[in-house]
């Protein structure tokens, strides 16, 4: 079985050795979802599509402020998908001018700043509406999540501060 498994080895080092081709595949990187940082960014991808999901889903265009926490929530929630996959494809390591670290760590703490805001203004805006009311509950529980969310970032954040300085 040894014998076998140092064959297959081999063959594949051997198959990828040529002088001037590169591959083009992707690898996924499972260790990255088990790690603090990569559960806490499931975490926002879930998250952060609740409280937009959650704003959508309600007359929100009444109140404009909710206008705003929509714009953010979904751009925070495209821009950490788009983060989610270039981590769970390992792309950000073929590319090591980028200073990745630093981007990462600029991008949490952004994002942390405003849905910290988001969630403020959320909360203020909810108590405009009549209690009772479908909009009242949804706009609660995205509240809640944004709130959540914010926590997940700031968290994230610290954690890439701590990998940035480590880099240093």
């Amino acid at each position: 079985m040894e014998d076998n498994l140092e064959s297959r080895t081999t063959a594949t080092a051997d198959s990828g050795s040529d002088a001037g081709s590169s591959s083009s595949t992707l690898a996924y990187d499972k260790h990255f979802v088990c790690s603090a940082p990569g559960m806490l960014t499931l975490i926002e991808v879930v998250f952060g599509l609740l409280v937009w999901m959650l704003i959508g889903g309600t007359e929100y265009l009444q109140v404009a402020a909710l206008s705003w926490v929509m714009c953010g929530s979904v751009v925070c929630w495209v821009l950490t998908v788009c983060q989610l996959l270039v981590c769970l494809t390992s792309v950000h390591t073929r590319f090591p001018q980028l200073p990745w670290n630093t981007l990462v760590l600029c991008f949490n703490s952004i994002a942390a700043a405003l849905y910290t805001i988001a969630a403020l203004v959320d909360a203020a805006s909810i108590t405009q509406a009549i209690r009772g009311r479908h909009s009242y509950n949804s706009w609660m529980a995205s509240t809640i999540f944004a709130f959540l969310v914010a926590i997940c970032y700031a968290s994230n954040a610290y954690l890439s501060f701590r990998s940035w300085k480590n880099q240093r």
